[in-house]
C-alpha cells in the first residue's frame, strides 16, 4: 500500500557518508584503569619502543603521521597529547617523555572511527537557537541522527536547514570535519553518572558528534527525541535517549540551551528501565510529563516533579488497527496544536513492518485520547524497503511550521527523508 495521498515527500535523502571520520581510543568505553593486565603490558611494550627510538627518528615518524592524517582532524597533536595524559595511569613508571615523544605515544593509542558508516536515521527536529537573518515565514532549524560505526555503535550528529514558508526544506551543506566534545565535569548522582561536555563555538553543528562516554552508553546513544521545552519564558533543548551497554538499556536525558553545551544525565525510577520516552514541550499542570512504553507494547502518560525521576504511569494508548497488532511506541514529543497535542506513533505489524500514525490527545487532560490513525501516514514504499532492517519507517520527532508538520524520518534504519504534512488534512485522518 501507498503513503497517504496528502503526504508531501521532500525527496531529501540523508545518507551515512564513510568519509567523515572521528578520533577515539582503542576502546571507547574503556578508560586506562580498567585495562586488563595484559593490556597494560601491552601498552607499556608501546612506551618502550617509542622511548627506545632516538630523537631524530621520533620527530620524522610523528612528522609522517602528521602528514597521513592532518587536514582530516582539528588540533591533532593537542589530541595526541591528551591521550597521553590518558593513558598514563596504565603506564609503569618511565623516563620522562619530551613533548614529541608524549605526542607519539598518544597516536598509538588512537583510531579513526568513521561513525556514520553503516547507518543514518532516526531523525529528530527542533528550532535552531538563532532565528536571525531568514526570509518572513521561514524557520532555521537543527536536526539530530543516530548515525552507527563499525560494531553497531550509535552516536549522536546533527545537521542544520531552512524550512521555507511554504514548507520547502533545504539542508545545510556538512563540513568534511567531525569532532567529539571535550569532558568538562562528571558527577555522580543517583542514578549513575551525569556528564558534561562542550564543543568549540568555531565548529560548525554539522561538525560535533556526541560518542559514547559513559559505561552505560558503551554500545550507544540512540534515537534522541529532542523538544524544545518552555518554562517560564526560558527555553531549554531536551532530548531523552536509549543508553545502551552491550547489554542492557535505560533511558537518559541529554539537555543544551545553545547546541554547544550538553549534559548528559541518567534518568531514575520504574520508567526509566525501558526506551522510547517523549517529553512534553512544557509542563501539564505544574508537572513534567512524558509518554513512554514501559511494558515494551503500550503507551502510557507519565508524570514527575523534578525531569530525573519517573514512576508509574497510565496507559492511554495500545494496539487496535493491524498496522500496529505487535506494538505500538511514539515517535517523539507531543506537538501542542489548538485542537490538542499531536502525537506521532508507529506500529508494528505483520512480518515486523514498521509504520507512522498518529493520535491526538486533549489539551488540558492528555490521558484522554480524542482521534487516532486507523490507517498508517507512513509506510514502507515498495521500492524504499531494502537496507540495514527492511520495512521499517520511524522517526524521533517532528515540528510544527505554520499549517504543517515537518515529518523526518528514516527508512530501512539506513538513510533518511523528509516529508510535510498539512495539519488540517492530518487531523481529518483522525478518527475519534
Amino acid at each position: 500500500m501507498s503513503q497517504a495521498t496528502f503526504l508531501n515527500r521532500q525527496a531529501l535523502f540523508l545518507r551515512p557518508d564513510s568519509s567523515r571520520v572521528v578520533v577515539r581510543p582503542f576502546k571507547p568505553a574503556t578508560e586506562p584503569r580498567d585495562l586488563n593486565p595484559t593490556e597494560k603490558s601491552r601498552a607499556n611494550h608501546i612506551v618502550d619502543r617509542v622511548l627506545a627510538l632516538d630523537l631524530e627518528t621520533t620527530e620524522i615518524l610523528l612528522a609522517d603521521v602528521l602528514e597521513n592524517f592532518e587536514g582530516r582532524h582539528r588540533n591533532l597533536l593537542a589530541t595526541f597529547e591528551n591521550r597521553a595524559a590518558e593513558m598514563e595511569e596504565a603506564f609503569a613508571p618511565h623516563a620522562n617523555f619530551t613533548k614529541k615523544q608524549r605526542q607519539l605515544v598518544g597516536a598509538y593509542f588512537l583510531n579513526e572511527y568513521s561513525f556514520e558508516a553503516s547507518a543514518l536515521f532516526n531523525p529528530s527536529i527542533v528550532s535552531h537557537p538563532d532565528q536571525s537573518g531568514l526570509e518572513k515565514g521561514s524557520r532555521r532549524f537543527v536536526l539530530s541522527l543516530r548515525a552507527v560505526g563499525e560494531g553497531h555503535v550509535s552516536s549522536l550528529t546533527f545537521r542544520t536547514g531552512v524550512i521555507a514558508a511554504d514548507g520547502g526544506v533545504d539542508i545545510d551543506p556538512t563540513v568534511r570535519l567531525a569532532s567529539t566534545p571535550t569532558v568538562t565535569a562528571r558527577t555522580s548522582v543517583a542514578a549513575g553518572e551525569q556528564v558534561d561536555v562542550s564543543f568549540g563555538s568555531e565548529q560548525s553543528i554539522s561538525e560535533r558528534v556526541i560518542f559514547p562516554i559513559t559505561p552505560a552508553q558503551s554500545n550507544g546513544i540512540e534515537d534522541a527525541r529532542f523538544v524544545e521545552f518552555e518554562d517560564n519564558g526560558e527555553k531549554t533543548f531536551y532530548a531523552t535517549y536509549t543508553a545502551y551497554n552491550g547489554m542492557g538499556i535505560r533511558s537518559e536525558l541529554l539537555e543544551t540551551k545553545d547546541f554547544v553545551s550538553f549534559r548528559l544525565s541518567p534518568l531514575a525510577g520504574t520508567v526509566a528501565r525501558n526506551k522510547g520516552m517523549g517529553l512534553f514541550p512544557r509542563k501539564i499542570d505544574g508537572r513534567y510529563a512524558m509518554i513512554g512504553r514501559q511494558d515494551s507494547e503500550n503507551l502510557y502518560l507519565i508524570y514527575s516533579d523534578d525531569l530525573y525521576t519517573w514512576n508509574g504511569g497510565q496507559l492511554i494508548l495500545g494496539p487496535k488497527f493491524p498496522w500496529e497488532f505487535v506494538q505500538m511506541g511514539n515517535c517523539g514529543s507531543p506537538i501542542e496544536l489548538d485542537e490538542g497535542w499531536l502525537l506521532l506513533t508507529h506500529g508494528v505489524g505483520a512480518v515486523r513492518k514498521y509504520a507512522i500514525g498518529a493520535a491526538l490527545l486533549d489539551k488540558q487532560d492528555p490521558s484522554k485520547v480524542l482521534a487516532r490513525s486507523r490507517e498508517p501516514l507512513v509506510r514502507p514504499e515498495p521500492s524504499e524497503r531494502e537496507g540495514y532492517v527492511p520495512n521499517v519507517v520511524y522517526t524521533c520527532g517532528a515540528m510544527r511550521h505554520n499549517d504543517q508538520i515537518v515529518l523526518p524520518y528514516a527508512i530501512c534504519d539506513t538513510f533518511s527523508n523528509f516529508s510535510t504534512i498539512k495539519i488540517a488534512d492530518l487531523l481529518r485522518t483522525l478518527d475519534g
